[in-house]
């Protein structure tokens, strides 16, 4: 008899879009005991978990469910993720080009340059802009003006500050400007945005 395990995520295309567009229509991983152990291990402790009766058994699925999309992740970045196709992911392979990304994730708001970029993590701005836009497929400063953008958005549908207040939380002194920067990235002004996205249904990601 086969078994069909099913499960489904509820996500922010906002912060999981960087991800989800690099990945296939479908991810395989085989369990093979070798190659994937640990696919294996998680599938056998799921099995074990699923239509139980024991106490906390739906939730010791759902951690494992999570596991399991974690290690389909890993199988496919390390096997089948193509190694010269730039994006943030093959950059994370490069510890100086991730730290970039790391500051400009952790630190939207601060006013970045270049050269100050490059003074972080000790390399000419020659350099790391050569580097950076090698691997990640644009130059460091386009990508965080995109980072930006995700982050404002989430910020939008899920907080209740204002537009003024998320714009100078990702690094604009005018609202003016926020408002072109996002109504040129996201195709309209944030306000509008808020509204939308507040009354649109929730988006599932069957996995």
């Amino acid at each position: 008899m086969t078994a069909f395990v099913c499960a489904g995520y509820d996500y922010d295309l906002d912060v999981a879009e960087p991800l989800v567009s690099l990945l296939p229509s479908v991810v395989h991983v085989p369990a093979d005991p070798v190659a994937g152990r640990d696919v294996a291990a998680l599938v056998d402790l799921l099995a074990g978990e699923v239509g139980a009766r024991r106490p906390g058994s739906r939730a010791a699925a759902a951690r494992l469910i999570d596991m399991l999309l974690i290690a389909s992740l890993r199988h496919w970045i390390a096997a089948a993720a193509d190694p010269e196709a730039s994006s943030w992911l093959r950059a994370l392979r490069d510890p100086q080009i991730a730290r970039v990304i790391a500051l400009l994730h952790d630190r939207p708001a601060d006013p970045w340059t270049l050269d100050a970029l490059a003074r972080e993590v000790h390399v000419s701005r020659a350099t790391l802009a050569r580097r950076f836009a090698e691997l990640v497929g644009e130059p460091p400063l386009t990508y965080l003006a995109g980072w930006r953008m995700h982050v404002a958005a989430q910020r939008l549908k899920h907080s209740t500050d204002t537009v003024d207040t998320i714009a100078r939380e990702v690094g604009y002194t005018s609202e003016f400007a926020f408002n072109r920067a996002f109504a040129r990235h996201r195709g309209q002004p944030p306000g509008r945005y808020r509204r939308s996205a507040r009354t649109a249904p929730a988006r599932d990601a069957p996995v």
